[in-house]
């Protein structure tokens, strides 16, 4: 049981790391490569020191194509391995789109069950860093609308960890996105050694009857300071990690809109086609009945991320944002 184990206190870099090297040392077939992640240890070191103890046979560098590495590790794995493939920036993933569209998702189908791609991708996303344009997208509307694929964004270290190595022991293709903005600035107690976390469930982190808030990755953190802050005012607010977007736990949205009959959905990428708007359409479809006001989103506002710049504050959701949707869900 996790409950029984030790912990250490890690960043998400280091959750991740360890999650790496475990899988790694259990699996012969686990193999880890993308641009810089050999011998460098990757741009925001998540790979520190493994191309060393597992050698360039099991963690090496890449050329600069994203469509290579993603086509490269399709190829592997359906000869019997499990690569995990990281793209340096999940903004860097459109020249592989024809890729992961024609055949990452498509071919446990395309072969009747005779051959599945057990591929862990690996990508950092999000801003709150201050960084060149198009190292800040948030691409997870684009890839959910792959079918055939999972995807899963943690929100902490301990999650990141156990979601990771079950990421990897998956038989199907798993896009594993990581908030840049949480990579240091989040720590917590990790459990020692080698566990997984189920794919496809949500959580309940902040329990609440006034409203809803539904939020991933870098806006969970968000979201738990806006409820914090209503608190203050005896507003209690129920926050949900969805920790996984495909397969989606619709379950655990319906009944915490069922408690508190108002829902708000906070993402950072653009507003327009964001994958709030499935969140929205699934509670309007199966709980309709129980909604005391309208679904709102807070979201990135609709054009590019700003780079290098203080504009970035105004474009990412915050915690002011977020509670200004919810006055408005509350005096409805």
């Amino acid at each position: 049981m996790i409950a029984e184990r030790g912990t250490r206190v890690l960043n998400n870099v280091q959750a991740i790391n360890e999650a790496l090297d475990l899988a790694l040392a259990k699996d012969e077939r686990v193999v880890l490569f993308g641009e810089d992640v050999g011998t460098m240890g990757g741009v925001f070191r998540a790979s520190d020191g493994l191309a060393q103890k597992y050698g360039e046979k099991r963690v090496f560098d890449t050329p600069l194509a994203e469509s290579g590495i993603v086509g490269f590790g399709i190829g592997l794995a359906m000869a019997g391995l499990r690569p995990v493939a990281e793209i340096q920036f999940a903004g860097f993933l459109y020249p592989a789109l024809d890729q992961i569209l024609s055949h990452l998702g498509r071919m446990r189908h395309r072969t009747r069950g005779r051959f599945t791609i057990p591929m862990v991708i690996r990508a950092p996303y999000g801003g709150g860093v201050k960084t060149p344009e198009q190292h800040a997208d948030s691409p997870e509307a684009i890839l959910a609308h792959v079918p055939g694929v999972k995807m899963v964004i943690p929100s902490s270290p301990e999650r990141a960890k156990g979601l990771l190595l079950a990421a990897i022991e998956d038989p199907d293709p798993v896009f594993f996105l990581e908030a840049i903005k949480l990579y240091r600035g989040v720590k917590a107690e990790v459990p020692e050694g080698y566990y997984t976390l189920p794919l496809g469930q949500a959580r309940v982190v902040r329990e609440g009857n006034a409203a809803s808030l539904f939020c991933y990755g870098g806006m969970v953190e968000v979201c738990l300071k806006a409820a914090e802050v209503a608190a203050r005012e005896g507003v209690e607010l129920e926050v949900v990690d969805l920790e996984t977007l495909i397969p989606l736990d619709t379950p655990t949205i319906l009944a915490s809109v069922q408690k508190t009959g108002r829902a708000v959905v906070v993402y950072e990428a653009m507003r327009t086609g964001g994958f709030g708007a499935e969140i929205a359409a699934r509670i309007a479809e199966e709980a309709l009945d129980y909604l005391q006001a309208p679904i709102l989103r807070v979201a990135g506002w609709d054009a590019p991320y700003p780079p290098f710049s203080a504009v970035e504050n105004f474009y990412r959701p915050d915690a002011r944002r977020v509670l200004e949707a919810v006055r408005r869900v509350l005096e409805h």
